[in-house]
């Protein structure tokens, strides 16, 4: 385990530099694309933390100008994104440091992208008839990831919601993929437990329901099996160590490391798909502003005791992965896993009870992930889904 504690660069999909301290060569990045006026893109949770203020002065070497932006909470709306993109304009900014978790990850690709193309975000929705290309120029993108969750850092896409309706719409772009990761699990040792648990379940999700989506990608599936692998060993040794306030020591390094790697593993793999988890969780934040991660927590054995008919031996695949045995031990070790982490078991446990099903139901069957379910999913189906996740 010792070389995870070293600093590993590789390409695949992008750029990506994964090792403690690594975050300090965002300056040398910048200023080799000659970026002299970068946006850092943070959550208001974070702005004020010491590493925040050590960013920026980081990256004021050499006479840069930099300025910050901490808009971004809570599940995002496009409210928040336009005041992103009016602060990088205010700034007449050259590129964007983004620095959080997924969501803030997701709203500053699409800073990016507004920054230079006209119209509404929403002009660019993924699978819209008339959509407007996205052929304009992108800044530079620099990603450095704070939770091991969505993998939002070697992303092509980005979801922000509508501030009205809060329904979830997702950006898709090649374009939209930062230039560069940094993915430092220095910056992962001060998470709180809980969010260490329920971002690395989000994380979970991903690399099981990229395994499980229909259609043929070795590559993705592959990744999916390996990356859940490491998650399986590491996701519980790093919320203990959160726990326990441990610091840096190696083993709590380590496993921030890996649940890291895990995180990116599966976002790449989940350029596959997703299911129908993902599209009951989406549902959860809609219609009660659930935590992404925590959502998927909750749901995630209810979907994949409705898939298990029809990909018992893809589950027990991935229940190899984990040290598991069996399809059906595959779900006994989500149901484990989750309550050992301190995670909720159902939905009442989230403050949703079944008069909030139909208002779910209607959600998730309007979300783009279900088709790409290996069973396809009926309103009805979805209900039961819901239900069974009452218990």
């Amino acid at each position: 385990m010792s070389d995870l504690l070293t600093v590993h660069s590789f390409s695949f999909p992008t750029a990506i530099r994964l090792g403690a301290g690594v975050r300090h060569s965002a300056h040398g990045a910048l200023h080799a694309r000659g970026c002299k006026r970068p946006l850092i893109v943070t959550d208001r949770g974070m702005k004020d933390l010491p590493f925040i203020a050590e960013m920026k002065n980081h990256l004021s070497a050499g006479n840069a100008s930099v300025d910050l932006f901490a808009g971004i909470y809570g599940n995002p709306v496009a409210s928040q994104l336009d005041a992103g993109v009016a602060a990088y304009k205010a700034h007449d900014a050259d590129a964007i440091v983004a620095i959080g978790g997924g969501a803030t990850l997701d709203v500053a690709k699409l800073i990016a992208l507004m920054a230079h193309h006209p119209g509404s975000v929403f002009d660019y929705e993924d699978g819209k008839p008339d959509g407007r290309p996205v052929d304009r120029e992108i800044p530079f993108i620099i990603a450095i990831p704070t939770t091991a969750g969505t993998g939002s850092e070697v992303g092509r896409s980005a979801v922000i919601s509508d501030d009205i309706t809060h329904a979830k719409k997702i950006i898709f772009s090649p374009r939209l993929l930062p230039a560069l990761v940094l993915a430092d699990p220095e910056l992962l040792l001060g998470l709180p437990a809980i969010m260490t648990a329920a971002t690395g379940m989000d994380a979970v999700t991903h690399l099981i329901e990229a395994y499980l989506a229909k259609g043929f990608h070795p590559m993705c599936d592959g990744i999916a099996l390996e990356g859940l692998k490491l998650m399986s060993r590491s996701l519980g040794v790093a919320t203990e160590c959160a726990q326990n306030k441990e610091g840096a020591t190696v083993a709590h390094l380590t496993a921030r490391t890996e649940t890291l790697m895990g995180s990116l593993m599966g976002a790449v793999a989940f350029q596959k798909g997703l299911g129908v988890i993902h599209s009951c969780a989406h549902a959860m934040s809609t219609v009660a502003d659930i935590h992404h991660g925590t959502a998927n927590a909750v749901m995630l054995p209810a979907g994949l005791a409705f898939n298990l008919p029809v990909v018992g031996d893809r589950m027990a695949d991935l229940a190899r992965s984990v040290g598991a045995h069996s399809a059906s031990g595959l779900i006994d070790w989500v149901r484990e896993t989750r309550h050992d982490l301190g995670l909720p078991g159902s939905l009442p446990d989230v403050g949703i009870g079944e008069d909030r099903l139909p208002a779910l139901v209607a959600v998730a069957m309007n979300d783009g992930c279900h088709p790409c379910n290996v069973r396809p999913v009926s309103a009805d189906d979805f209900y039961h889904i819901f239900k069974a996740s009452c218990a």
